[in-house]
């Protein structure tokens, strides 16, 4: 056999022996970019994301150096955050979900204005949810959910004296999602689209005449230096998600990404304990009343939540805010409601006709 021969035949068998050797998994990425929830929100910032972040590496025990960033610190608007997530601009982003589900509407089929009104119900709806959330955003945005979490009550703060909901009609409202657009279009208001970075001037310049936030975010965000009165009905729960850009999460083995969902979903049982305890602090220091021990003491005039009121929040829900959201999701998606009767629906006890 000629030399030539011989040094094919050995390059033909040892390339045998390479295309039949198992494939090698590739080695966990080492660097994420993580953007978390806008910087005013201290307690979701300060208290629980950074340092979360800050200790991934070690609570998950995958070798991660992050590189994390508020929102407003890196120049992201909360409506951009599912494109920004989708083209790997980011590999982790902390997203509002009312605000980003423009792209989509159904992403707000979770926390519809008017039908989980405390975190109870709220908790059953984001878990019936969950599934058919996470597989349409990774179809169509490339991400998985990591947390899905309420910042809580979402309650009214204004700069005009009310004393009831109707007291709204003729006031400009701060809105961030669809549905709470609806609501307010119905109860006579007119809403104002605003990410909550920009709430505070706007509610100081007379842009807008109320706001609508969690006592923690309202207190953390100093709204009552610039508003009055304080409505303590909640209309929803404002649910957030963490979310891992499809393409990084894949290139973590299987292990790796179940430590980092188990770390992930210890963060989420924080945000959900905030959600729960710190509002009633923050309601109370909001009014001046103690006990008030986590938040900044004000002195805004505390209404009354009525029954009355109440009953408009979930008449609203079948009349304006169903009706709608149907309309907007079925054009997209034909099987939208009945998705969401199946699941939210099921769990809050609505249904979609």
């Amino acid at each position: 056999m000629t030399k030539s021969r011989t040094l094919a035949a050995f390059l033909l068998a040892t390339g045998a022996l390479f295309a039949a050797a198992p494939a090698v998994q590739a080695a966990d990425p080492t660097a994420m970019r993580a953007v978390g929830n806008f910087s005013s929100n201290r307690k979701h910032v300060e208290g629980i994301e950074r340092p979360f972040f800050d200790a991934l590496s070690d609570k998950s025990g995958v070798k991660l150096q992050v590189n994390y960033n508020p929102m407003d610190v890196v120049g992201v608007k909360a409506d951009e955050a599912l494109r920004l997530i989708r083209s790997g601009a980011f590999d982790v982003m902390s997203v509002q979900i009312g605000q980003a589900s423009r792209d989509d509407p159904f992403f707000e089929g979770l926390d519809l204005i008017g039908v989980s009104t405390d975190m109870a119900q709220l908790r059953k709806a984001v878990d019936a949810y969950r599934e058919a959330f996470d597989q349409r955003l990774q179809k169509k945005f490339n991400a998985k959910v990591l947390t899905l979490w309420p910042f809580g009550p979402q309650v009214f703060y204004c700069n005009t004296p009310i004393k009831s909901l109707d007291d709204l009609k003729g006031l400009k409202v701060r809105s961030f999602t669809p549905s709470m657009a609806a609501l307010i279009q119905h109860l006579g208001a007119t809403p104002v689209t605003l990410q909550f970075s920009e709430v505070y001037p706007a509610l100081q310049r007379g842009v807008a005449n109320c706001g609508v936030t969690s006592p923690t975010s309202g207190n953390s965000g100093n709204w009552p230096e610039v508003t009055s009165h304080f409505l303590p009905l909640s209309v929803s729960g404002s649910v957030q998600g963490h979310f891992v850009n499809l393409d990084f999460w894949k290139k973590f083995s299987p292990e790796s990404q179940a430590k980092i969902l188990a770390a992930f979903k210890g963060m989420e049982d924080q945000m959900w304990a905030l959600a729960e305890t710190a509002n009633a602090d923050a309601a109370n220091c909001n009014v001046g009343m103690a006990p008030c021990t986590e938040g900044t003491k004000f002195s805004m005039t505390a209404v009354e939540v009525t029954p009355a009121d109440a009953a408009k929040v979930k008449a609203a829900v079948t009349a304006v805010v169903l009706p709608i959201w149907k309309e907007s999701c079925n054009r997209i998606d034909s099987a939208c409601a009945q998705t969401w009767n199946e699941t939210v629906g099921k769990a809050a006890g609505y249904k979609i006709d």
